[in-house]
């Protein structure tokens, strides 16, 4: 046993195989992270906002945590290949500035590009796109300020300090004018949350449906 440990650890530790369970580690983070992520949304979702069986809400629950977390698993196996690829034919042998674009580039189409847009992959899609927003707003004032265009350090300040109620106040203002005006184009999760919310709640006609379940 000792012997097979030994082995096992002499694999693992040569840095000879190092990109290749890198590739392994990467998909296994990946999956564990989608599965913790979507497991607990997909129960609360399916309980609250379906009235499908008991047998078959199991079944909607496991089918979006395994959508999840292979999904989170393929991008990343994908992603770091690329990398491993793009630097291997670097000129220089090291990693170039534009190889994590390239790299996410191919692994966003190979995984979430292509065939059916699923709810999961629209809902992981948009949460990054909706970082990524973030990220390139707070980026722009950093890079106008470092570059001398003389805003100031107050003006910067309130920038960044407003960028996220800005972000959140468009976002939420865009998806109630759209689900009031167009809600079949809305995500079907998200379409069945804000009915609950926002519509059921003008609608009872007795104190149990009032507040103890809607009608």
């Amino acid at each position: 046993m000792d012997a097979v440990k030994e082995t096992v650890n002499n694999i693992i530790l040569n840095p000879q195989y190092a990109d290749y369970l890198a590739l392994v580690k990467a998909a296994r983070n990946g999956a564990v992270y989608g599965a913790k992520v979507r497991f607990p949304h997909a129960l609360v979702m399916v309980f609250l906002f379906r009235s499908d069986p008991v047998r078959e809400k199991l079944h909607l629950i496991y089918k979006a945590t395994r959508t999840h977390a292979r999904n989170l698993a393929s991008f990343a196996v994908v992603y770091k290949f690329s990398m491993i690829c793009l630097r291997r034919t670097s000129p220089t042998g090291k990693e170039r500035s534009f190889d994590t674009f390239l790299a996410g580039l191919i692994g966003g189409y190979t995984v979430f590009g292509r065939g059916i847009q699923s709810s999961v992959n629209q809902q992981i899609v948009i949460y990054v796109f909706a970082r990524v927003m973030l990220a390139l707003a707070k980026l722009t004032v950093q890079r106008r300020s470092q570059g001398g265009v003389g805003m100031g350090r107050e003006l910067r300040e309130n920038v960044e300090g407003n960028a996220w109620p800005v972000f959140a106040s468009l976002s939420w203002a865009a998806v109630m004018w759209i689900f009031r005006w167009y809600p079949a184009t809305i995500q079907p999760s998200l379409r069945s949350s804000m009915q609950y919310i926002y519509v059921d709640s003008d609608y009872w006609d007795n104190f149990k449906n009032f507040l103890v379940y809607n009608k």
